[in-house]
């Protein structure tokens, strides 16, 4: 049981999970947009592998994530073998298959947030200024970058014109997103420096669930506007929005680092999985 434990615990925390439900909601705009064969997937699985990996080391350096401090440092060789597998298949993908170089310059943006989330823009007087600790902006930078990652990066790589509907599940994918981090903001809530001024913080907890249950039916709005809306995929959203509104109103500071970065994480995953049932 133990042994279980530690390669579960491995698997969250040298976020092969997040990594993996990077992977299943690109999956979802290629399956919504016909794409049948793109390795963009991967490509922003093993991505998240190198990215995440990196901020979580530059965190530690930087005197943050003391809760993880001595388990990176005792895994720290699995880690680096890790991410350096993951940077040759990126490589591989990159300049041996035939993958849209040009779709690289569309990530500009979204990786520029996300190598910004902590790594400071700038410094002024001994304050470090990032995505991160920009009051009330991180929780917004996530959402915006892994939208734009999911949704314009698969289909600018396979030539498809973004059209109307397209924007539409751009913002649906960026409220569903503040969604389901708002959960993490709520464990973090003591833990987080008063200065980042999250959502939980500044507003409470209850008003952030009720803003975040605000969202989903928004997503649901936006889905009327959509052209191609069918009654399948109505039923699908109902069913993540769900899903998704019973994880963050159970959300509370006391909840497990397991409850969000396992359960809350899963969300991308099983809507894909669900996709894949239904095509």
């Amino acid at each position: 049981m133990q042994f279980l434990k530690k390669i579960l615990d491995f698997y969250i925390f040298s976020n092969i999970h997040v990594a993996v439900a990077g992977f299943c909601i690109t999956k979802i705009t290629m399956i919504k947009y016909g794409i049948d064969q793109s390795y963009t997937p991967i490509f922003v699985g093993l991505s998240i592998i190198i990215s995440y990996n990196f901020i979580r080391f530059y965190e530690i350096k930087t005197g943050r994530l003391n809760w993880f401090k001595s388990w990176y440092f005792e895994h720290r060789k699995e880690l680096i073998i890790l991410s350096g597998i993951a940077s040759v298949f990126l490589g591989y993908i990159l300049f041996f298959t035939d993958f849209y170089l040009k779709s690289i310059f569309v990530l500009f943006p979204f990786a520029f947030m996300t190598f910004f989330y902590v790594v400071p823009l700038f410094k002024w007087r001994k304050v470090e200024f990032s995505f991160r600790n920009f009051p009330s902006i991180k929780i917004f930078s996530i959402a915006v970058a892994w939208a734009g990652i999911c949704v314009f990066f698969p289909l600018y790589e396979a030539k498809i014109e973004l059209s109307f509907d397209v924007y539409l599940d751009f913002f649906q994918r960026i409220a569903l997103l503040i969604a389901i981090t708002i959960p993490f903001d709520i464990r973090d809530i003591t833990s987080d420096s008063k200065e980042l001024k999250t959502l939980p913080q500044v507003l409470g907890i209850f008003a952030t669930k009720l803003i975040g249950t605000y969202l989903l039916f928004f997503i649901l709005i936006l889905e009327y506007f959509k052209k191609t809306s069918s009654f399948s995929e109505i039923l699908i959203w109902v069913f993540i929005l769900g899903l998704t509104g019973i994880f963050l109103w159970f959300s509370t500071p006391k909840r497990t680092r397991f409850y969000t970065a396992f359960w809350v994480e899963s969300i991308p995953i099983i809507w894909c999985i669900i996709l894949f049932y239904f095509n």
